[in-house]
């Protein structure tokens, strides 16, 4: 579909079926960069609060790997919304911060540590990386 192109809605369903939850570039990004000095990570455990991406759950470590737009990072792919539908963007992306947040808070109680990796923040490999081990030393 072409830029500038209307979509029907059939047509942005089916694009917003493909959006994948789990599994996606980023994820996979900080995966590899974990892989190297922290393997031993289990993905996407349900029985703890939040469902985290990737947890080491001897060392009650928790890491979300967020896009951006999704879940409303103040850079700039998070700060755009569309112009279709905009309300509805705003309105989805707040409840997204807040469930984050009560998913944060709740982890905390239980005696977890949690870090949120931006997609942003994978251009900068070495940047990623430091955060990743000071996060888990």
């Amino acid at each position: 579909m072409r830029r500038g192109v209307s979509e029907t809605p059939d047509q942005r369903a089916a694009i917003m079926r493909a959006v994948k939850s789990r599994d996606t570039s980023p994820e996979l990004a900080v995966r590899a960069v974990l892989r190297i000095f922290a393997p031993g990570y289990r993905l996407h455990r349900r029985d703890i609060t939040g469902k985290p991406d990737i947890a080491y759950v001897g060392r009650k470590r928790a890491i979300f790997v967020h896009g951006c737009f999704w879940h409303g990072h103040h850079c700039a792919r998070g700060a755009r919304l569309p112009k279709a539908n905009a309300e509805y963007w705003r309105a989805k992306i707040a409840r997204n911060v807040a469930r984050d947040a009560r998913h944060q808070e709740a982890l905390a109680a239980l005696g977890w540590r949690a870090l949120v990796v931006w997609e942003c923040e994978l251009r900068d490999r070495e940047a990623l990386e430091k955060k990743l081990r000071d996060f888990l030393d």
